[in-house]
């Protein structure tokens, strides 16, 4: 493991720009940084989801938060490769990993009928959260790949994530009797 932070503030980032992992200095608005900052984002609202998951105390639901700890982690691999230009450690395995888990939930829905909008309980909305930060941490990454050359897999991930966040909550609601929230028309 690297350099352990003794010391929080460095002033280093005072007019604007931080360093990466390669040691190269960087605008806080340049596209890696924002990319950095959605992935790390995702991650926060990625913890907030699991401890609302372990707080439920909902058995059906438990692997579902096992396997957001897990993501987590990959998360802040995928925050790692993102910070040192060129760096990979996101592969292939994991997006499979994810596509398996992604269809044994899927298995035991009905088949989607209709737009769900984000609600019904506090957790499903938190899902649907972590999902809409999701893409926008993928459609970051996709802006940064405009310039500099991306882990492929990386982006991979990102998008089977938020699919597995969208799939697990509506199996949440369907393992706890919750209503999901069907889109209406507006018929006026």
């Amino acid at each position: 493991m690297g350099k352990r932070l003794s010391k929080i503030y460095t002033r280093t980032g005072d007019l604007g720009e931080t360093g990466l992992g390669d040691g190269n200095r960087v605008k806080k608005n340049a596209p890696r940084v924002q990319a950095m900052g959605s992935v790390d984002e995702l991650n926060s609202i990625l913890g907030l989801l699991i401890e609302e998951i372990i707080d439920q105390q909902h058995a059906g639901i438990q692997p579902i938060g096992e396997f957001l700890r897990y993501s987590q982690h990959r998360i802040f691999d995928l925050g790692g490769e993102l910070s040192i230009p060129d760096f990979r450690i996101i592969a292939a395995k994991h997006v499979t990993d994810i596509e398996i888990r992604l269809d044994e939930l899927n298995a035991d829905l009905a088949p989607l009928e209709n737009f769900i909008l984000p609600g019904g309980s506090r957790l499903i909305a938190t899902f649907h959260m972590a999902r809409s930060i999701c893409r926008r941490a993928e459609r970051d990454i996709v802006t940064l790949a405009l310039d500099t050359t991306i882990n492929e897999e990386g982006l991979k991930y990102l998008n089977r994530l938020s699919d597995y966040l969208f799939v697990a909550a509506r199996y949440t609601a369907k393992s706890q009797g919750v209503n999901e929230v069907l889109w209406q028309k507006d018929l006026i």
